[in-house]
């Protein structure tokens, strides 16, 4: 398997994306691709021990930054890591692409520019992962702001098929997010939604809210991209938030700061759990190809886990399963 990282995505490029290719080149012994500044990577990975390691590099003479608009990348900068490293994929030289650069633009150079969507997927959908519970899948935290109940039916059958085909899922529990668990709560999206779902082969256990989410009632969350964005952001939040408040409490006396000392290890624990950069990153389903994309603050250990998910996209056939799902649900699928 050979995966391409872009070695220009995180905001500290290209130290991160250099080093955590390397930890996924050791950890996995597959071939690693990076793509971007041939002389910058060259010196970036001249700090590391690769003896034994496939490491290739691809020369991409254009940055895309986190400045730079979705709308006009596409053909502003075809030169740029995420074209060069997309059209790998593409061409049948690399099996999947891990970005942790700036999402819009992936979304838009993979939607446009390279990959184009699995034949009949109407939208692709940004999918995350919770680092929370039993890590359920969320679809779509952000590509689709504006969403028909048809997307949303489609997000639920690719974010099922994902959940089969990396986490092991055998028969995921699909629940539509709402303000409320019973029939017919939600707004006209949300009820209209609900009956197409529930006409499809799937586990569809109805509405849920947020707190039947935190509980791992759920396998795969289905949402409009814009409220799906904010409900993530807002657990991101929150956390930090909690996380601080702790914190200072536990440093606040003497007594709470023997305690803290001695609850070290399972704080440490629990940090680990809900890490994002433990889950490195996460796929645009619906994209004919896999292509995963992490935060820009990424680490290597992010960048490293991100090579983890790209892996089991590949491994689990999800492309091959969602066109698969989406040709035999013509009702859906129909452009």
């Amino acid at each position: 398997m050979r995966v391409v990282v872009d070695a220009m995505g995180t905001d500290d490029f290209p130290a991160p994306d250099v080093e955590g290719a390397v930890l996924a080149a050791r950890d996995f012994g597959d071939p690693i691709v990076l793509v971007g500044d041939e002389a910058a990577i060259k010196r970036e990975l001249s700090k590391h021990n690769t003896t034994g390691l496939t490491i290739d590099i691809v020369h991409a003479s254009e940055v895309i930054t986190m400045e730079d608009k979705p709308a006009v990348v596409g053909k502003a900068k075809p030169n740029s890591s995420m074209h060069v490293g997309m059209n790998l994929v593409k061409n049948g030289q690399a099996d999947a692409f891990v970005s942790m650069g700036n999402t819009g633009a992936a979304l838009s150079i993979a939607l446009l520019n390279t990959l184009r969507r699995i034949p009949g997927v109407k939208r692709p959908a940004l999918t995350g992962i919770l680092p929370m519970a039993n890590k359920p899948i969320l679809t779509d935290v952000g590509a689709n702001a504006d969403c028909r109940p048809e997307w949303l039916a489609q997000f639920a059958i690719m974010g099922s098929m994902y959940a089969q085909a990396t986490a092991g899922v055998s028969n995921p529990r699909v629940g539509l997010l709402s303000n409320g668990e019973e029939e017919g709560k939600g707004n006209d999206l949300i009820r209209e939604s609900a009956r197409l779902i529930e006409q499809l082969p799937l586990r569809f256990v109805g509405n849920v809210e947020p707190k039947d989410v935190l509980k791992g009632a759920v396998d795969v969350v289905v949402m409009d991209g814009f409220v799906g964005n904010i409900f993530i952001k807002t657990l991101e939040a929150g956390t930090s938030a909690l996380t601080d408040a702790i914190r200072t409490e536990l440093m606040a006396s003497l007594t709470s700061k023997l305690g803290a000392a001695l609850a070290r290890p399972a704080f440490r624990r629990v940090r680990k759990q809900i890490d994002p950069f433990e889950i490195g990153g996460a796929p645009l389903l619906g994209i004919n190809g896999v292509v995963i994309i992490g935060h820009g603050r990424s680490s290597a250990i992010a960048v490293r886990n991100g090579v983890r998910q790209a892996r089991a996209a590949v491994q689990g056939r999800v492309i091959e399963t969602i066109r698969e799902g989406i040709a035999k649900m013509p009702s859906l699928s129909d452009d």
